[in-house]
């Protein structure tokens, strides 16, 4: 039987609550077994006040690095020495790296999803773009897309306490990234929805309707928005294919993209921060396949 932990073996977790359901364990024990990294990877049951006792446990353990969970993302960001300019606007992260115990936070669920676009021949840089949702993967989403260099971005949210959140992130942004035109508006201006889809690149899901076991839902209810060259993205990954992208799809639009992969690449993305590595992505995903995961 192979032995992989060793006295020299370093340890890195994911902690929130729940987390027995999460995949990251077995992607990040993969990708150190494939490039034969003496390192380890496991899940804690960490509830919101117990962050603090769980860094000082992080910093004692001298730990590689963490990624966080609902509901610890932004109670994470209070306790750590540093943080990324994404994760800094946020308020939030989702992977903290131990650099010789000055813990730095970082937020890669919007670098995930720029990057699954990339790989689907998309870039963000110089464009137009419409985001429904105001959650905390919507505004992950606004904010990398800004640092990106994004043109413009029109946020639209219900009439909930999302909507103020989405107001406070344009106006950080007006701040931190003032080149890039950011407005705020409810879902209930139904004509203004349908003149910033008529003048964006992209268009963005970035709620959870549409998602199992709600799969006949859509925020586009009006499918004469779709066009050939508007780019339709959706950051739910299960089904597979959401209703939006197959009406999508049905019009005629060209570029049509899931969420599954941004749920691989914001992975990937804390996996070079860990190690400096490129994750094993086609591997992985072969292996998966192999295994039934």
């Amino acid at each position: 039987m192979e032995q992989r932990i060793k006295g020299s073996t370093g340890l890195l977790a994911l902690i929130g609550s729940p987390v027995g359901h999460s995949g990251s364990p077995a992607m990040y024990n993969f990708s150190f077994r494939y490039h034969n990294l003496d390192y380890a990877y496991m899940a804690f049951d960490i509830k919101e006040d117990q962050v603090p006792q769980a860094l000082d446990a992080i910093r004692l353990f001298k730990m590689r690095g963490f990624n966080v969970t609902m509901p610890c993302k932004n109670a994470v960001a209070k306790y750590v020495d540093e943080l990324s300019p994404a994760a800094r606007i946020i308020g939030a992260c989702n992977t903290v790296v131990n650099e010789d115990g000055k813990l730095i936070g970082h937020m890669t669920d919007g670098s995930g999803f720029v990057r699954n676009l990339r790989e689907h021949g998309v870039e963000v840089k110089d464009q137009r773009i419409v985001v429904l949702g105001a959650g905390g993967a919507a505004t992950a989403i606004q904010v990398e897309c800004a640092l990106e260099g994004a043109k413009s971005i029109s946020i639209f949210n219900g009439n909930d306490p999302f909507l103020e959140r989405a107001k406070g992130t344009a106006e950080k942004l007006k701040q931190e990234v003032p080149e890039c035109e950011v407005k705020v508006t409810c879902f209930d201006d139904q004509d203004a929805l349908k003149a910033d889809i008529a003048n964006a690149d992209i268009l963005i899901n970035a709620t959870s309707v549409g998602m199992k076991p709600n799969e006949d839902g859509t925020l586009i209810t009006d499918t004469s928005v779709f066009r050939p060259d508007l780019v339709v993205a959706d950051t739910v990954y299960n089904p597979l294919e959401t209703r939006m992208m197959r009406e999508a799809k049905e019009a005629g639009c060209e570029k049509v993209i899931g969420g599954e992969g941004m749920l691989l690449w914001q992975g990937a993305v804390a996996y070079k921060l860990y190690t400096g590595l490129d994750m094993p992505t086609d591997e992985y995903q072969a292996y998966k396949k192999e295994q039934g995961l």
